[in-house]
């Protein structure tokens, strides 16, 4: 990854700073994907709601095309805090991954996170880190959904509704993770620094907030209402791409556990049947024989479910191998089953005598099983490494 890191070596206001790390002090992450028009607006008023006497910095981490790094340092001259942008050649994980490089770079007390847009309202931030001190919270969240927040901000009824089933979707998935959370949609809230696992955190999209929750388990949890502004500038990033990498980010943390694993392995297989039979009706509509349109067809199956896995259940282990390895490799897999399967049956009703309902139904959890164990251990599993190789890797 390419970056380019600026600070002012003299803010203004220099003398109301604290030495980073101390007691209290905060460190303000902002993401930005082309916010040129909002940032003047954003740091002056925060300049006006941040008390003098509160330890803190401004890191935006910027992902734009446009020239919004430019327009920061100009506008962090005349800003009372220390302001500083970092700005990534190669946006990866989208604006979850800029709040973890901002993570990651912060060693204050407290991170609060919040969109350049200004419609997290600037003044909350001394509130809501005041809130984690009374209550000794190590998050706090700034929800929509408490009494006195609004999400009047939100353009239109169909964003309201989309964002309405984002969270009882997130919620009903990960009840235990966000009890308390009441708007784990959210993308202002602050948090402690020592409650976050940076490690642990591999976000896709926009909502870090529910990758924290979920991965770092942070308690207790407290919440402070806020009303949802409209956009000062600019248009929203919110596309249906992003709703779509929204559930993806949703099932990689479902199925973070190795049983949820399994269960969407087998949920996956289940629905490989519909691209088998579809296939095998052409194959056979068109004449083809239906043993040699048996097999064929069987590989549309085995495509639908790499492509689901490897979206759905492995998106984070994809990088161990090439994906010609990958296809390659879960291909043969795949179709093991069926030879392994029929011998299996022959076992189970001649050595053992069961019928051959039974028997059968034993033989696919028996492969099921083996089938996913091989999956993980095979395709998505880190290749051992030589000593010679780890080396290369090391040096480079």
């Amino acid at each position: 990854m390419s970056e380019d890191v600026w600070s002012p070596s003299a803010p203004v206001g220099a003398e109301r700073d604290a030495p980073r790390g101390a007691a209290g002090s905060v460190t303000l992450i902002i993401p930005t994907f082309n916010e040129a028009g909002n940032v003047a607006e954003l740091l002056r008023r925060l300049g006006r709601a941040l008390p003098g006497d509160l330890p803190c910095e401004v890191l935006f981490v910027d992902d734009s095309t446009d020239d919004t790094p430019a327009v920061v340092e100009k506008a962090a001259a005349d800003h009372p805090f220390p302001v500083s942008v970092l700005h990534r050649e190669v946006a990866e994980g989208g604006l979850g991954g800029a709040v973890v490089e901002g993570i990651r770079r912060a060693d204050s007390d407290w991170i609060v996170v919040m969109d350049a847009d200004l419609q997290h309202p600037p003044h909350l931030v001394p509130e809501l880190v005041g809130e984690g001190e009374r209550t000794g919270a190590d998050l706090v969240v700034a929800s929509r959904y408490v009494s006195g927040g609004s999400r009047a901000g939100l353009a239109g009824s169909y964003r309201v509704a989309v964002s309405r089933a984002a969270t009882w979707l997130a919620k009903g998935l990960f009840p235990r993770a966000l009890r308390g959370i009441s708007d784990p949609m959210s993308g202002f809230f602050a948090m402690r620094r020592s409650a976050v696992t940076d490690g642990a955190l591999r976000p896709l999209g926009y909502k870090i907030l529910l990758e924290l929750a979920v991965r770092c388990r942070p308690a207790p949890v407290a919440e402070v209402p806020f009303v949802f502004q409209e956009r000062f500038a600019g248009e929203s990033k919110s596309t249906a791409r992003e709703g779509l990498r929204f559930l993806a980010h949703l099932a990689s943390l479902r199925s973070a556990a190795p049983l949820a694993r399994m269960i969407g392995f087998g949920l996956i297989g289940l629905t490989g049947f519909v691209p088998n039979l579809v296939a095998l009706w052409l194959l056979t509509g068109a004449g083809m024989h239906y043993l040699p349109a048996e097999i064929v067809a069987n590989q549309a199956g085995v495509l639908w479910n790499f492509v689901l896995i490897e979206v759905l259940l492995f998106r984070e282990r994809r990088r161990y191998r090439h994906w010609a390895d990958r296809v390659g490799r879960f291909a043969l897999l795949a179709n093991a089953d069926l030879l392994l399967r029929i011998p299996l049956i022959a076992v189970f009703v001649g050595r053992l005598g069961m019928g051959v309902l039974p028997a059968t139904a034993l033989a696919l959890v028996t492969t099921f099983v083996l089938r996913f164990a091989a999956t993980e251990a095979l395709v998505y599993l880190p290749r051992r490494t030589s000593p010679v190789e780890a080396g290369h890797r090391t040096r480079s």
